[in-house]
């Protein structure tokens, strides 16, 4: 259940709070990210759930309970995989995806200098701390203040950056959660047998 809460509350966390909460203020936004945080968080839930079954299923010491317990760890377990290499194999393309919105915006900034556009491409600087596209003149471009150029001025860059730093992180929470899943499986079905030779035995 522990386990479950910290996932919902990483998930949430990389959704609502950094760099990617300014990424999905827009209308356009990292579509195959995002839908990455809603299946760790909705993983989360169900860990949640599964795992006061199986606090109940020990508690009355019921093999009926357990076992489902443990068929539903061995689902989590499958999904966790299957999500770790979609978001492995997604990784490209959510970047790619990203940069093509970032480039969209700077071109429609370029074209209306005083549309909404403005906002728009000053909230992706101000929360990527960086400001146009590194060999491209940044003259004209609303740049946060104290930024470092051009250090920072390669925003495609720091975009790629950013996905693959909170990428790295969901990787870490999904092999901790694996193992979890693996010895919560393990110890269900220790449980599950020492219930059943027990009643065997009386």
């Amino acid at each position: 259940q522990l386990a479950g809460l910290a996932v919902i509350a990483f998930g949430l966390w990389l959704r609502f709070g950094g760099p990617m909460a300014e990424f999905a203020t827009d209308k356009k936004s990292p579509e195959l990210f995002f839908m990455g945080l809603y299946v760790l968080v909705g993983a989360g839930a169900i860990m949640s759930a599964v795992g006061f079954f199986g606090c109940c299923g020990a508690a009355r010491e019921s093999q009926c309970l357990i076992g489902t317990f443990f068929a539903c760890l061995l689902v989590i377990f499958a999904g966790e995989v299957t999500a770790g290499v979609f978001a492995f194999i997604g990784k490209k393309v959510a970047i790619q995806e990203t940069q093509k919105i970032y480039e969209d915006a700077y071109e429609d900034y370029m074209k209306n200098p005083v549309g909404k556009v403005n906002s728009t491409i000053y909230r992706y600087h101000v929360a990527l701390q960086c400001c146009g596209k590194g060999n491209v003149d940044q003259t004209g471009l609303p740049c946060p203040e104290n930024i470092q150029l051009p250090k920072a001025s390669n925003c495609l860059v720091e975009i790629q950056n950013v996905i693959e730093t909170h990428l790295h992180l969901v990787g870490i929470v999904g092999i901790a959660i694996a193992s979890i899943t693996i010895f919560g499986m393990i110890f269900s079905m220790v449980l599950c047998c020492t219930i059943r030779n027990l009643r065997e035995m009386i």
